[in-house]
């Protein structure tokens, strides 16, 4: 479950809405409606690993109960980064619906699989766009020392 939660809380509503669209479900019971607030993030210093606070980031949370107050009714729960109420209530129903074995197969395929490929998408383009400013230090050593053949009279 911390697995398809983490890429939940990354997923995009638009990935979101399409996995769920076929999977319609009576109204949930909302134990935490859809709220945003504040959530300190915390680094760790050079090398030693000591943590600091670095920033706050703007969460959204929600929880809610599929199908009615049973008891047996699993419990969805999402925290996203930013504001968006309807991501945060989309990835709960989604959490809810993966605890269910028959509904876990087909979402796995229908939503956490594409979910894994855009994110590796993204951080490939990510990556790619880092590279373009690598610098290779030897590279430019060799070739400002390089030109120095004594032939500057």
């Amino acid at each position: 479950r911390p697995e398809w939660m983490a890429l939940l809380a990354r997923a995009p509503q638009d990935l979101l809405n399409d996995a769920l669209a076929a999977h319609s479900t009576a109204p949930p019971l909302w134990l935490r409606k859809p709220e945003t607030g504040l959530m300190m993030v915390q680094g760790r210093a050079g090398g030693t690993g000591e943590r600091f606070n670095l920033g706050e980031i703007t969460v959204t949370r929600c929880a809610l109960r599929l199908w009615g107050a049973d008891a047996h009714s699993p419990v969805g729960v999402a925290y996203v980064l930013g504001r968006n109420h309807r991501q945060a209530q989309l990835a709960a129903m989604a959490d809810a619906l993966l605890q269910d074995p028959v509904q876990h197969d087909v979402l796995e395929t229908q939503l956490l699989n594409p979910v894994r490929q855009r994110l590796q998408q993204t951080q490939a383009q990510r990556h790619d766009r880092a590279q373009t400013t690598k610098v290779d230090f030897l590279t430019v050593a060799r070739e400002a020392g390089g030109g120095d053949d004594g032939d500057d009279a």
